[in-house]
């Protein structure tokens, strides 16, 4: 088959493997962050192999948004994660990929789909790491199709634009001597930052780091801020939409952040940044490189939802955050009730 003719093809992949105890939290539940990653490693699998699908530069394609993602239903240690993705739009420089991901219990065969995610990608060179290349078009079995994706995005796109006006602010940590001086239940109570040193295996061919390993620490930094909440077992719920603002290069230390923003009865919106700091090019300064916001939720020990603390506001600026936080939790409550209506 010809390089045009595999650039007209909608190509979909699964990767697929067990769920063991270092995927999970002390009750078994998996955590949303290894989902995240394999998530974003058939993403990035997919849209590579589409990108280099013509002649031209060779290229690796980056992962810069994922949409909204809800975890619909947990998944346990011993069960296997069945990820499969298909590319569903291109533009002349970015990829959209459709991901949904299915739980198998291999003891009594019962399957069940645990999240439908959306990813966005960005085709870099390997010889210029700073070049985008142009991705091969697609064929669109109707189209509408093509138009229904432009829409998207259009939409992803002009959002991107609008967090970028959120990326100058710098968080700093709680130590942890305060941290007993602090109310409970209090945002500065909770606050948590991890540090991390980026290393080869958390890099692409570029040098760079995958959007899946800043996922996955990102999603491990909003479940301490949760616990410290609520003192009890909490899963991911959702993830509102991520964006990759700048790359961030292997050598890098990266912090990162997560605060709680907004609760409601049954969950916790928790605010998460990361912040790159390249040692090597120290002139270059730090800079804000992902932002996103993740829903938890608190479980008793049969895995049913608990009531949330309710978040003790200190001053206008939390105040403000909340309300933001709220307008965000009605209207995904509002889309959901929607969504439901339509399939029934």
């Amino acid at each position: 088959m010809s390089a045009a003719k595999l650039a007209s093809v909608s190509p979909s992949i699964q990767i697929c493997r067990i769920m063991r105890p270092d995927d999970a939290n002390i009750v078994g539940n998996v955590h949303g962050g290894t989902i995240l990653k394999m998530i974003e490693e058939a993403g990035c699998i997919i849209g590579t192999r589409h990108c280099n699908s013509q002649p031209g530069d060779r290229c690796v394609a980056a992962l810069a948004r994922v949409e909204r993602t809800d975890f619909l239903h947990p998944m346990f240690i011993g069960e296997v994660a069945h990820v499969s993705a298909e590319i569903t739009y291109t533009s002349k420089h970015s990829v959209e990929v459709q991901v949904n991901v299915l739980a198998e219990n291999i003891l009594t065969g019962a399957k069940k789909v645990t999240n439908k995610a959306t990813l966005w990608y960005v085709p870099f060179s390997l010889q210029d790491v700073d070049k985008i290349v142009d991705v091969p078009p697609m064929e669109y079995s109707r189209p509408e199709h093509e138009d229904e994706g432009k829409k998207r995005y259009e939409a992803q796109k002009l959002e991107r634009l609008e967090t970028k006006e959120r990326n100058g602010e710098v968080m700093t940590s709680v130590p942890l001597p305060d941290r007993h001086m602090k109310e409970a239940y209090t945002v500065g109570f909770s606050q948590s930052s991890l540090i991390h040193l980026v290393g080869p295996s958390d890099c692409t061919l570029l040098g760079f780091v995958h959007g899946g390993v800043t996922m996955k620490l990102m999603d491990e930094v909003a479940g301490i801020v949760a616990a410290r909440h609520c003192k009890t077992n909490i899963v991911t719920a959702s993830v509102d939409a991520i964006n990759f603002h700048r790359k961030i290069k292997k050598g890098c230390v990266i912090t990162v952040s997560g605060r709680m923003t907004f609760t409601s009865n049954k969950s916790m919106e928790i605010e998460v940044f990361v912040d790159s700091d390249p040692l090597v090019e120290a002139e270059k300064g730090k800079y804000r490189a992902v932002t996103a916001f993740f829903t938890f939720i608190s479980l008793d020990k049969d895995n049913r939802p608990l009531a949330i603390p309710p978040l003790k506001l200190e001053g206008e600026e939390e105040q403000k955050r909340f309300e933001e936080g709220k307008t965000r939790y009605l209207q995904n409550k509002a889309k959901r009730l929607a969504d439901k209506e339509r399939h029934q």
